[in-house]
């Protein structure tokens, strides 16, 4: 007498014990959020980019600094992060340079504004990624206990029976497998888009960090 056992991978999944697809199930789930973030964080970066791009190309076209200031400060929800550090410099130079005739302590305080700025507007985009590296480091090994557990529970299933077959075998390993080829699914993308986005986000911040100190250079030869 043959056994059939049906191996498609909705059956295996049906068929695995109830903790198994415990953990099938807090996989697909940990994947499903990690597609979001990546999504979200891709729109969020392109954004930051094309943003940073259009404003470098309004700063250094040669126009007025004071006009800069009230556009920038007339819609400051919606402009990039490098406009919104250059608000809060020429802000905090403003009101240094009408207090005071220090213009050390005026430069110094336009810089931490853009510092504290700058700060906020990396962690902004930097917020989530944690999540995905998280995802793309644990979700192998929690796959890997629903295997071990699913194994563990084939072969027991077995010690009752005179001579296991690879046909007895095979369904209760697959089951099992499963539970790690969901696993990879989950790790694989969040780690490739973890990597992904850190990189963009570090080349996003050197262009802040280039433009403040650039920024501050300008601001010094208007006080002299």
């Amino acid at each position: 007498m043959t056994v059939s056992h049906d191996l498609s991978i909705i059956s295996l999944i049906t068929q695995a014990s109830v903790l198994v697809q415990l953990v099938m199930a807090m996989l697909a789930g940990l994947s499903v959020m990690s597609w979001y973030w990546i999504f979200r964080k891709w729109f969020q970066i392109r954004a930051a980019r094309s943003k940073t791009t259009e404003f470098e190309r309004d700063f250094w076209s040669g126009g007025d600094l004071n006009a800069l200031f009230q556009s920038a400060s007339a819609a400051r929800h919606h402009t990039g992060g490098m406009e919104r550090i250059f608000e809060s410099g020429y802000r905090e130079y403003n009101k240094l340079r009408a207090k005071s005739h220090d213009h050390g302590a005026t430069i110094d305080g336009a810089r931490r504004a853009m510092r504290a700025t700058f700060q906020r507007e990396v962690d902004d985009l930097e917020a989530h990624l944690a999540f995905l590296a998280s995802v793309g480091s644990v979700s192998p090994y929690i796959g890997l206990f629903g295997t071990v557990w699913g194994i563990m529970n084939a072969f027991r299933g077995l010690s009752n029976v005179g001579t296991a077959t690879l046909t007895q075998v095979a369904p209760g390993i697959a089951e099992a497998l499963v539970a790690t080829a969901i696993g990879l699914f989950a790790a694989i993308p969040a780690v490739v888009a973890y990597n992904r986005f850190a990189h963009d986000i570090d080349r996003i911040g050197i262009r802040f960090e280039s433009f403040m100190e650039e920024f501050s250079n300008i601001l010094q030869r208007n006080l002299r």
